[in-house]
């Protein structure tokens, strides 16, 4: 994972948008595993790619090699009803459902409504894992700046979501995980006129 450790208040890093962007970063640096935050709206997405009949984000993510998706919702009535309807726009568009992964995260201590609890059991047959994350109130204040801080509760989720994309992961592929294929690397003006070469099989895996 690439984290600045900025403090909660300070914006957002000016990144790459493009998941193949991540990729060549993956490839580049030699890592075994890399966790991309995105913010993109799923649903939002995948229904305005199929009007503009256009390639979408969240089907280019769950296209890159040995890729597990994590959908994050708060555990709230609105959040867990937007989680349906990304599952449901998700399934329409063929994507890979039983490799997704939902993390609920808790925005404020005390137990999760009823109409959560539903959801979180309806979706476990649906996808692959449902881990709920609970309220840390470190990280409403200071994010991941001080992550040697987090709560035991926190860590444990934390534990258990690493856990449950690694299953995802080898039940899609196996264990241990073959090869990851290493992009061509990007073009320069220098060589734009010459033909593409293959991609080489490469030692990174996800």
């Amino acid at each position: 994972m690439l984290t600045d450790h900025q403090e909660w208040t300070r914006g957002p890093l000016p990144l790459p948008s493009d998941p193949a962007a991540w990729h060549q970063l993956a490839a580049g640096g030699g890592w075994q595993t890399v966790v991309a935050d995105t913010s993109h709206p799923v649903a939002h997405d995948i229904v305005s790619a199929r009007t503009q009949d256009q390639p979408g984000l969240t089907v280019a993510w769950c296209s890159l090699p040995f890729a597990v998706p994590v959908l994050c919702a708060p555990t709230t009535g609105p959040g867990v009803a937007a989680l349906q309807t990304a599952i449901k726009a998700a399934s329409a568009e063929g994507l890979p459902l039983q490799r997704m992964v939902v993390a609920l995260t808790s925005p404020g201590e005390g137990r999760p409504p009823a109409a959560v609890k539903a959801a979180a059991t309806m979706l476990q047959s649906q996808v692959s894992a449902v881990v709920t994350v609970p309220f840390d109130t470190h990280i409403r204040n200071h994010g991941m700046a001080q992550a040697n801080r987090l709560g035991r509760r926190t860590a444990e989720a934390g534990a258990a979501l690493v856990a449950a994309v690694l299953a995802s992961a080898h039940r899609s592929w196996g264990d241990p995980l073959p090869p990851a294929a290493v992009p061509a690397s990007l073009s320069t003006q220098s060589d734009s006129v010459r033909p593409a070469q293959p991609a080489s099989e490469g030692a990174l895996t996800s």
